[in-house]
């Protein structure tokens, strides 16, 4: 990073009102300071970019290029898919501000660009779901099989995912074929978006905007999840959950409604007394 750019991004500062790639510059470059004896990897993994793309190509094809495929074929593939949908860079900033805001263990974005596999198999699924409309069903399966080994985080590519949407450790995270996900929603570890049978239809829960899903938690069926619900940690459920409701239990079953705003940004998990329902 260059003298200049050093300023430049200490003058908007590090905090969430400067931009994404200059945050991350600044940070990578504070911490080859910090850890010599990682230097080269802060450069090659971002410091020696121009852009997020790059990099976030870059990063994602180190850790799934192999023997069948390599890096440098699969960072083609992201570079292709970031080319051609602007969208899924503007999805990456918003999901790298979202585990910023809401992970108090995370301390800088350098961490989940890095290291989080929650956000990177949620970015190498953002790369199979575009070449999953590409009509590139085979090599998009590749990329579902190498984030599931890689960061236990298996994502059908045919799923819909919003943006801004924090998984918390991710490991045993498990989303269906049509399952749908809404804008800003925080999952935790062990969530499971399934099917209850062997339909070939729509078969696959629909899950709201700020959606707070507990540890655990199973929601199986073709069933609605509404804006701003929670689910209680190892729930099981089976029926629509209505906007603003807190359900808990095997099966699920109403807690509370309005509990909690905007639960998928607060994290708050527990339930306030005074607003349980009988």
């Amino acid at each position: 990073m260059s003298e200049s750019e050093v300023k430049t991004a200490k003058a908007a500062g590090t905090g969430a009102a400067a931009p994404v790639w200059q945050r991350l510059r600044l940070e990578a470059a504070e911490a080859a300071r910090r850890e010599p004896a990682l230097a080269g990897f802060f450069n090659a993994a971002v410091l020696s970019h121009d852009s997020l793309t790059q990099a976030l190509c870059y990063q994602l094809a180190q850790k799934a290029g192999g023997p069948d495929m390599n890096a440098l074929q699969i960072r083609e593939v992201c570079k292709q898919a970031f080319l051609e949908d602007k969208n899924i860079i503007k999805c990456v900033e918003r999901d790298l501000q979202a585990v910023s805001d809401r992970d108090p263990a995370c301390r800088t974005l350098l961490q989940p660009f890095l290291f989080f596999k929650g956000f990177l198999g949620l970015q190498t699924y953002r790369v199979a779901h575009w070449l999953w409309h590409q009509d590139r069903d085979v090599l998009a399966f590749f990329m579902q099989s190498r984030t599931s080994e890689l960061y236990g985080v298996d994502i059908h590519p045919a799923a819909k995912m919003g943006c801004g949407i924090m998984m918390d450790h991710a490991t045993g995270v498990v989303i269906g074929e049509t399952a749908v996900v809404g804008d800003d929603c925080s999952f935790m570890h062990g969530v499971n978006l399934g099917g209850t049978g062997k339909e070939f239809t729509d078969r696959h829960p629909k899950v709201g905007k700020g959606v707070l899903i507990g540890a655990d938690a199973k929601i199986l069926g073709n069933i609605k999840i509404g804006d701003y619900a929670r689910i209680g940690a190892s729930s099981v459920v089976l029926e629509d959950v209505k906007c603003g409701c807190t359900v808990a239990g095997v099966p699920a079953k109403v807690i509370a409604c309005i509990d909690c705003e905007e639960p998928a940004k607060a994290m708050d998990h527990l339930i306030s007394p005074s607003k349980m329902q009988d």
